[in-house]
């Protein structure tokens, strides 16, 4: 009897705990509340799976509970009933993965209008490169990575002399406008994860990964490694802004682009 009650207790203090707990999403602030839905779909199939093994858990205990001459009736196998559970389990799954596989094909499906941003991962900091009035990035390589070239721009791609180079500061985007984040890694396996975008990608040494978002409102938020990468791991992390159009623009033209960066070099070459 008390370990039925106990076990009880267990489920309606579960219930009471996610109802009532102030740890939970933060505001959303892109296009992604699609993850929001799947997160609870899965929650609450989950939550009623444990619900009803543990309550049943508990009338077992007190319905079959030992008694002076009561025997135990021995049945090995339960055609019946294992049919119904695998039928169960496998409604259950395909409404957890349906929702998932729906939402993961927007999340990679990448709009035509869409800006690209390079995300670059490195221990322990982040860079990015947008795209200069060409609107192209240029093609990289990490074996072209050195003092001067950070991120490893091809120079000899013309597309890449106007790119825009953000290294350790913010990420600034405009507001309402669809972003192709394309996620590199120079050394370890990194993770881009803004918990209001409720977006995230693995950064795969040697790849390049990617997702897209359209952020919904303004303000700063904060970027975090989701990918353990190193003993400075807790460190990495970055802001990113989002902000109207035009402080975007005027954002934008105060950066510095690859062909800036290589100056300095070129011009104390000449002596």
């Amino acid at each position: 009897m008390p370990i039925a009650i106990v076990l009880a207790l267990v489920v309606v203090g579960s219930v009471l705990f996610h109802l009532l707990s102030p740890w939970w999403f933060t505001p959303i602030a892109s296009n992604w509340g699609y993850i929001d839905d799947t997160v609870n779909i899965t929650f609450w199939i989950t939550g009623a799976v444990f619900a009803a093994v543990v309550l049943f858990l508990a009338y077992c205990l007190l319905r079959f509970r030992h008694r002076p001459g009561r025997r135990a009736a021995y049945e090995p196998e339960n055609k019946r009933l294992e049919t119904w559970l695998a039928i169960g389990t496998a409604i259950g799954v395909a409404a957890m993965l349906a929702p998932g596989l729906v939402v993961w094909a927007r999340f990679i499906r990448v709009p035509a209008d869409a800006t690209s941003v390079e995300v670059v991962g490195q221990q322990w900091q982040w860079a990015y490169r947008l795209p200069g009035k060409d609107g192209k990035l240029g093609a990289a390589d990490t074996r072209d990575v050195s003092d001067t070239n950070p991120l490893g721009i091809d120079p000899n791609d013309p597309r890449g002399r106007d790119d825009i180079i953000v290294q350790g500061g913010e990420l600034h985007l405009p507001v309402g406008k669809p972003v192709a984040l394309l996620l590199r890694s120079l050394d370890a396996v990194h993770d881009f994860f803004v918990p209001e975008f409720r977006a995230k990608m693995d950064m795969i040494p040697g790849s390049v990964t990617y997702y897209w978002l359209t952020p919904t409102r303004t303000g700063s938020f904060e970027v975090l490694c989701a990918e353990l990468c190193g003993v400075g791991h807790p460190y990495m992390r970055g802001t990113v802004v989002v902000e109207p159009e035009a402080d975007y623009q005027a954002w934008l033209a105060q950066q510095q682009t690859f062909e800036q960066m290589q100056a300095p070099a070129k011009t104390g070459a000449l002596p």
